[in-house]
């Protein structure tokens, strides 16, 4: 079996990669300048490989503020590349797995959002991702499409990584605390997409449709936040002396973030048996993996590495 990977360097590109490769899976992997998702003749050079036999998209225009005076850019990537995938999916007869969003929820329910639910983003970013959901299910019926939020990982830029480079150069951080939601690592995710693949390549089959995959246990941005520095802190020092929760109304951007961003993740659980890891772990694990990079990347000497300070 041969996975085409797109969008490969990428948070949850990145894990699907280096977990594939540790399992001996057989993949190819693309990204930007390989492959523009936006030109018919650049997918079909690599869908058009005979030995893929399904596809993963991980590509996506994930600048949320920026889509906003980008529209045209952001509907490109995230809505009519998916679709161009899918066709070519549906002319190979082969699945299609493919990564949205929570922003396709406009945030004001009360409870955890199910896949049933009536999109309503409210800003470019959540309406091009939900306008691409809607053209793979038009397009192609063997298809999977995974809603997750808040997506961290040791690889490219996340809130994480953020609070640790301002940790180390403020002493005072404010983070919004009245929006919710489960942090999602790409390490899990990646893991989740893994068994959906495996389950296909042992029965050709699934039940195709929309998921949704998020950490276990729901939190806060601030609360966040405060587990990321006392799990780092542990063993080292940072600028940083206060972290204040503020409102929502205190932080303003260009694109109205949803105030709840909870997803319920049982349809993932009850047919395919994946079961969401509790976000605690998963950032610690995170934590250390970043460590672990600087450790590798830095050799001062006399000087042990610590990445924190």
């Amino acid at each position: 079996m041969t996975i085409l990977i797109i969008g490969c360097k990428g948070q949850v590109g990145t894990e699907l990669c280096i977990q594939m490769e540790k399992l001996k899976t057989g993949f190819i992997s693309v990204d930007l300048p390989e492959i523009d998702i936006t030109d018919p003749f650049s997918v079909e050079k690599y869908m058009g490989l005979p030995q893929v036999q399904l596809v993963i998209n991980a590509a996506a225009y994930t600048a949320v503020d920026k889509a906003e005076s980008d529209p045209e850019n952001a509907f490109a990537v995230n809505a009519k590349g998916p679709g161009l995938i899918a066709q070519f999916c549906k002319n190979k007869n082969i699945p299609f797995i493919h990564i949205s969003t929570d922003y396709v929820f406009d945030g004001t329910k009360n409870s955890p959002y199910l896949e049933n639910d009536t999109v309503s983003p409210a800003g470019v970013y959540g309406k091009s991702k939900a306008e691409g959901d809607a053209l793979i299910q038009r397009i192609l019926e063997k298809h999977v499409i995974i809603r997750t939020s808040w997506l961290c990982s040791a690889h490219g830029a996340n809130f994480v990584k953020t609070m640790l480079r301002m940790g180390r150069e403020k002493e005072t951080i404010k983070v919004v605390n009245d929006q919710k939601g489960c942090p999602t690592f790409a390490s899990d995710l990646a893991e989740a997409i893994i068994t959906i693949t495996d389950r296909y390549f042992e029965n050709k089959d699934l039940p195709w449709g929309i998921y949704h995959y998020c950490g276990k246990g729901e939190t806060t941005w601030f609360a966040f936040a405060e587990q990321i520095f006392t799990l780092a802190g542990r063993n080292h020092t940072f600028k940083l002396k206060s972290l204040l929760p503020i409102p929502t109304s205190e932080y303003p951007t260009p694109t109205r973030r949803p105030m709840n961003s909870v997803l319920n993740c049982t349809k993932i659980m009850e047919n395919f048996g994946i079961q969401p890891k509790p976000w605690k772990e998963s950032l610690e694990k995170t934590l250390t993996d970043l460590y672990l990079q600087n450790r590798q990347s830095t050799h001062p000497a006399n000087h042990p590495p610590q990445l924190f300070r």
